[in-house]
């Protein structure tokens, strides 16, 4: 048995001005960006505590916005997930790239919310 929920948006920006993009991205969601992350390739904007996290993020790729699912048992979830129909695409540092029938790429990912365990879904 293992828990998953959804867990936030990343906005995936092409660009070589992370700063700009977290400007824009804070003004029109009308949230302010987190502080310092410790990273140049992410940075996050402050959310309430009930909803999804909201990351942006500088990448190589074409401009995309993508989902995190996060889990307390990441191959699980992505047995379960490929049992649905979808391809793992990459694993990355604690993390695991896949794509949807569909086409969407998206992360499975280690839990990251202080609700993760009143309101993940819970799987066999």
């Amino acid at each position: 048995m293992h828990h998953s929920r959804f867990a936030g948006l990343i906005i995936d920006c092409q660009t070589d001005d992370l700063e700009a993009a977290v400007n824009f991205w804070s003004a029109a969601l009308g949230y302010s960006r987190e502080g310092k992350s410790g990273s140049d390739l992410y940075v996050g904007l402050n959310t309430p505590e009930n909803e999804p996290y909201i990351e942006v993020q500088k990448v190589d790729h074409s401009s995309r916005v993508h989902l995190d699912i996060e889990t307390d048992n990441i191959e699980a979830e992505v047995k379960r997930l490929e049992a649905l129909g979808a391809h793992r695409i990459a694993d990355v540092k604690s993390w695991v790239v896949m794509q949807a029938p569909s086409g969407q790429r998206f992360c499975v990912v280690r839990p990251n919310s202080s609700h993760f365990s009143a309101t993940a879904n819970e799987w066999s």
